[in-house]
């Protein structure tokens, strides 16, 4: 079993890495940008079009207001940026958003921006994969046939990449995401020099489209919710931003400065590209709409449900390349896969924020562990199970995954912006040099300002998407919220339960006897080997138990034990119904009953088999009567292994392997050879 299991996996994730070697998976900067930056820069793909979908609602007349909504957007992003900025450098062990509100704010708001980020991990997942499959599925038609199929397909490659390990899958990922930043540059530097060098022209495809609105003539109130609505949509942008003050402990040395300047580099980019594609859309008069097949118009007809709306990077593409061109192609291209890339930002995260909190008691123990490639495996797992679930019941439509979008986010913002300005606070009352106290109000104010600003932003969001979705998101963090809280509950009772005593107790009392019972059904080598060792313990009583299935059985048995003459008496239990395990159970409880302070050991002779397959065949009584054992406090299980000649094979097999080099396995050396740990080739 093992060999069917280990020969893939190593084909798959790798040979296995040495605990020491965890410095060698550190990122540097170059590597870091794509690995923790992808969801952001990504977003650039599609927050626009967001923006334009938005404001179709009120007919053209309202793309003029894009600029300014793209303003408001840059600016919350410089003051994201700024923030976080702050937070790697107070907190750089990787907590990000959780401990920031865990140390300053309490238990309890930590937990909830746990919940947050875990959701909107999640809904990076399938948002990001199902927008890359859409996107694909243009130009391939099988792709958009078969939509949950083929993201439920990525996610599965997306995981396994990074079951191989942070530095490995961030190489893998680094080339796409800047061809992907590089064209979007190149687009929108060829797109100003054609238009205020040249003097060209450029149109979008959709230029000569009008606009029906759905609600022509907004004003006042109605007007400012809708802006307010474009504005939280173009904010899908900023996802991803606290991933890199989660993944602080991945930057190589010195972490803090790296994670900062990694922020900065990422912001100014995101921004860049943002702006640009908002600005490239109005110059070449691109049109997008909610419902397509009926608000969009040419020449008085509406197009119809046969049209397909590109999204608005391909339409500027298409505008300023050309379409069909080399770098139109290379940009669309680049644009699917980075789409598909930026759900790596979400398997950095989560598996990291999994392994804080499990550390804290939060989540199981097993997502604390690193996997054979030091990463958190169980992590990663959980989280493709997570959006492969939420992929499935959404029928992988962006459209209405995208609703659920940024809540999650923006809760954790505006907590930790909160928590920065009490760690602020707290250190001024100290502080007593000038210098550092006017860092400190400098950086405070930046934090109260942030807050104030993703609070705000948060409402908006709240306001305006909680009746297309938002709801369900708000409904997973009360999920993740009430189960985290479920968890430590019970970690706390069991390390209540278990702690040591200082005063003597029940548990450090010796028994005052030992009544050893071995378990038989036949004279044969592992009674006879089961029964030695119990000898061995030197128990107060000793006996050999029996159950009475079968009358002859049970009376060859009784003959069989006189005429060797062993010396332990045995004792055969009645079983009317042919039970085997409750007798034994019914019958140590007995004895428990008769001298409670007496410990009662149940020996049971257990065959080692060799093939999978035998384990269905041998030792199933064996497995439930200690099932059902682990349940009666003052008995002890003791298991006597007795090793079959298929056992001796697995053995031979398993020394076999150990010299057959498999693909990636992890080649063992002799003793005196540990120290070199260099991978060979």
């Amino acid at each position: 079993m093992s060999k069917l299991t280990d020969v893939p996996k190593r084909i798959l994730i790798g040979r296995a890495l040495r605990s020491d070697r965890l410095g060698e998976t550190l990122l540097p900067k170059r590597v870091a940008l794509p690995v923790f930056a992808s969801d952001p820069l990504s977003s650039v793909a599609y927050a626009p079009g967001e923006v334009l979908l938005v404001l179709s609602i009120a007919g053209l007349s309202a793309y003029h207001f894009s600029p300014w909504i793209a303003v408001a957007v840059v600016v919350l992003m410089f003051t994201v940026v700024a923030s976080y900025r702050q937070n790697v450098h107070a907190y750089p062990s990787g907590g990000g958003d959780y401990e920031v509100a865990t140390t300053n704010l309490g238990p309890k708001a930590g937990l909830t921006v746990a919940s947050a980020l875990l959701v909107d991990y999640v809904l990076t997942v399938a948002v990001s994969i199902s927008s890359g499959i859409e996107n694909l599925g243009s130009a391939v038609p099988f792709v958009v046939e078969n939509k949950v199929a083929c993201a439920i397909g990525v996610i599965v490659l997306l995981t396994l990449m990074n079951l191989r390990g942070v530095r490995e899958s961030g190489t893998l990922f680094a080339i796409p995401t800047y061809v992907f930043v590089a064209g979007v540059f190149l687009m929108i530097a060829w797109g100003a020099f054609r238009a205020v060098v040249l003097g060209d022209d450029m149109h979008a495809p959709t230029a000569d489209f009008e606009i029906k609105p759905e609600h022509p003539g907004l004003a006042g109130f109605a007007l400012v919710f809708l802006l307010l609505r474009a504005f939280s949509s173009g904010c899908a942008a900023l996802t991803g931003v606290e991933a890199i003050s989660n993944g602080v402990p991945g930057f190589r040395k010195p972490k803090s400065r790296n994670a900062a300047t990694t922020l900065a580099l990422m912001g100014l980019l995101a921004v860049t590209m943002f702006c640009g594609i908002i600005a490239l859309a109005a110059a070449t008069d691109v049109r997008m709409a909610e419902n397509p097949a009926k608000d969009l118009v040419h020449n008085g007809v509406p197009l119809g449900p046969g049209y397909v709306q590109d999204p608005v990077i391909s339409q500027v593409a298409e505008a300023v390349f050309g379409h069909g061109s080399f770098l139109f192609v290379v940009l669309a291209a680049a644009t699917a896969l980075v789409l598909f890339l930026a759900a790596n930002t979400a398997y950095n995260g989560f598996p990291l924020l999994g392994s804080i909190l499990a550390q804290d008691r939060y989540l199981p123990r097993q997502l604390h562990t690193r996997g054979d490639r030091l990463a958190f495996s169980n992590g990663i797992v959980l989280l493709a199970g997570a959006a492969a679930l939420l992929v499935s019941i959404y029928g992988a439509d962006s459209t209405r995954l995208i609703q659920l979008y940024i809540v999650g986010v923006f809760v954790s913002f505006t907590l930790s912006q909160i928590g920065m300005v009490r760690h602020w606070n707290r250190l001024l009352a100290t502080e007593k040099g000038q210098a550092e106290r006017r860092h400190m109000i400098r950086s405070r104010a930046i934090n109260a300002f942030g807050a104030f600003f993703t609070g705000l932003v948060l409402v908006v969001v709240l306001l305006t998407k909680f009746t297309h979705g938002a709801w369900v998101a708000l409904l997973g963090m009360c999920i993740f919220y009430v189960t985290m809280t479920a968890i430590r509950r019970h970690y706390d009772r069991v390390a209540e339960e278990i702690a040591a005593p200082d005063a003597p107790s029940e548990d450090t009392a010796r028994p005052s006897r030992v009544h050893s019972v071995v378990l038989v059904s036949k004279v044969h080598r592992p009674a006879l080997r089961a029964l030695a060792y119990a000898k061995l313990l030197r128990s107060d009583t000793l006996e050999a138990v029996s159950v009475n299935v079968d009358a002859e059985e049970t009376r060859a048995l009784r003959e069989e034990w006189e005429r060797r003459d062993i010396d332990v008496p045995l004792k055969v239990l009645d079983s009317p119904y042919r039970e085997v395990t409750r007798p034994v159970i019914e019958y140590v409880k007995s004895l428990r009953a008769q001298s409670p302070r007496d410990v009662v050991s149940v020996i049971i002779p257990e065959y080692v088999v060799g093939h999978w397959y035998e384990h269905f065949l041998h030792n199933q009584s064996a497995l439930r009567l200690k099932g059902r054992l682990l349940f009666t406090p003052g008995v002890m299980v003791t298991s006597v292994p007795y090793q079959l000649e298929s056992s001796e094979a697995a053995k031979l097999r398993a020394r076999k392997r150990q010299d057959w080099a498999a693909p990636g396995s992890v080649r063992r050396g002799p003793a005196e050879r540990a120290k070199d740990s260099s991978p060979r080739t």
